[in-house]
């Protein structure tokens, strides 16, 4: 089973190509035009073990909404196609993460249906050339692209940095275990529906 997606997206405000292999190795090859989030995503490919190329060029002219919220779009499309009808996976996954003071909570439902739950907050407005506001945007596109649910809930931290950090590593410990496949599950879809 191959799990691999390769994705573009070209607006008059952004341009996009994500390459994603979900049973990587954690390799990342990212460049945004945004250094902290290019900073956050690395992490997010090392921590899911997902093998993650990201191109993007965007108006950085004006801020860097538009390029991470569209990155998050295109992220969400591509972990859709790569994991294809679910059949297999554990399809739920959970992680908490410390950073120093900071601690963060993911839990993820691969549901097909999209949804953000946020319980986190940021004491600083911006992190290097990041909105801090930009996090929370980021990955409300990357939970409705990717049709799954998605709660990230700060249990504790002060410093921005640790905080964000911490969400990222987060979620991508718990989309790492949802995507896992369940030798167990004998190929099923993990629904008493039948589908996902």
């Amino acid at each position: 089973m191959t799990r691999r997606s390769e994705l573009s997206r070209k607006t008059s405000e952004t341009d996009i190509l994500i390459r994603l292999n979900l049973d990587g190795t954690g390799a990342t090859k990212i460049a945004t035009g945004v250094g902290f989030f290019d900073h956050m995503l690395t992490a997010f490919g090392r921590h899911g073990m997902f093998d993650l190329e990201i191109e993007a060029k965007g108006d950085l002219h004006i801020d860097a909404h538009h390029t991470v919220e569209d990155v998050g779009i295109v992220l969400g499309q591509a972990l859709g196609h790569a994991v294809g009808d679910k059949r297999g996976i554990t399809r739920f996954g959970q992680a908490s993460i410390p950073m120093d003071e900071a601690l963060v909570d993911a839990a993820i439902d691969l549901s097909g249906r999209a949804y953000l739950g946020w319980q986190v907050n940021f004491e600083r407005p911006m992190l290097g050339t990041m909105d801090t506001q930009l996090v929370e945007e980021f990955f409300r596109a990357l939970a409705g692209n990717g049709l799954f649910t998605l709660h990230l809930r700060q249990l504790a931290g002060t410093n921005a940095h640790h905080v964000a950090e911490a969400a990222f590593k987060a979620a991508a410990r718990a989309l790492r275990m949802a995507v896992a496949v369940d030798p167990r599950s004998a190929g099923q879809i993990p629904s008493t529906k039948g589908s996902l």
